[in-house]
């Protein structure tokens, strides 16, 4: 029986809904995500769950969005605008999480691939979530993510696997499987060595993404940034290794064109693509000069966020 218009998944828009907090500084957080989503050529539009107080040097006070406001701006996204990709960022309580579960589920957003960051320590220490948010972490998000994107110490805070080498990182990535995320990307920036490995682990096995390492400071946000760049990809139809894989290399290049503002852990460009455009004069917009240039490169996925 042929399938009609009506059977048919819709095609993917490029359409980002982010849930995270806002950092002052630009580097990280809700204004990360918007530059990294946009300069690849998706649609960004937020909720956002805390405001923070920082700088390049560090985290100074934080004030987190009343729970109401936090669901109703997820709810007015979906309920209007829509979303083929939903990201979740720094989300500092329990509260915060029960409440964005339920804003979801009442607006149907079961289906929509979900692709969770488990910020948990701002790249200048401060750490940025509470203890009982990491048990709803475990037992209740990570279960509905498509992806969920931890760095070494973050993986081991949910896991209880100490990571020394790409063998945990895998053990890892296995064990937040167990914990029902779809698959997990373990991101290898705090391991010492030459090479930044990343691994990928999905129900149909691994898959590693090793990079020269990069020596910068200029790191801040750069976990925001991947999971920003990974949720633009797969919102606009690419296959989620694809994404993992394009969205490293669209970070790496931002770390090495880092603006060096700030004294303290520097942001880094997230608009390199621009500047790609307007080296080569094309006319034919940001993305297309920006992924022009993805295939050819290698660097680090420094994974520290904000």
């Amino acid at each position: 029986m042929m399938a009609t218009e009506t059977d048919l998944p819709p095609e993917p828009k490029g359409r980002v809904l982010i849930i995270a907090g806002s950092d002052s500084s630009g580097g990280a957080g809700i204004q990360a995500d918007i530059k990294a989503v946009t300069v690849l050529g998706g649609y960004a539009a937020t909720a956002i769950t805390a405001l923070t107080v920082q700088n390049t040097k560090g985290v100074s006070a934080v004030h987190g969005a009343p729970l109401v406001i936090v669901s109703g701006q997820i709810a007015a996204v979906l309920d209007d605008i829509g979303a083929d990709a939903i990201k979740t960022g720094m989300l500092a309580t329990a509260e915060v999480i029960d409440t964005v579960i339920t804003a979801l589920d009442e607006a149907g957003a079961e289906l929509i691939p979900l692709i969770v960051d488990p910020v948990m320590v701002a790249s200048s220490g401060a750490r940025l979530i509470a203890d009982s948010a990491v048990e709803a972490l475990k037992t209740k998000l990570i279960r509905r993510a498509t992806l969920v994107t931890p760095n070494v110490p973050e993986a081991e805070a949910l896991t209880g696997i100490k990571i020394e080498d790409v063998e945990g990182q895998q053990a890892a990535g296995e064990a937040l499987l167990k914990l029902g995320a779809r698959a997990a990307l373990i991101k290898g920036g705090h391991l010492d060595g030459p090479q930044v490995i990343d691994v990928l682990v999905t129900r149909n096995g691994m898959r590693i993404f090793s990079r020269p390492r990069i020596r910068t400071r200029h790191t801040h946000g750069t976990g925001c940034t991947l999971a920003s760049a990974i949720a633009a990809l797969v919102a606009q139809g690419a296959p989620l290794d694809r994404a993992v894989e394009e969205a490293g290399d669209y970070l790496h290049e931002a770390i090495r064109r880092a603006p060096g503002f700030g004294s303290g852990a520097g942001p880094v460009h997230h608009g390199w693509p621009l500047d790609m455009e307007a080296e080569a004069e094309a006319p034919s917009g940001p993305l297309a000069a920006g992924l022009a240039g993805l295939a050819g490169l290698a660097g680090s996925v420094p994974d520290t966020d904000a």
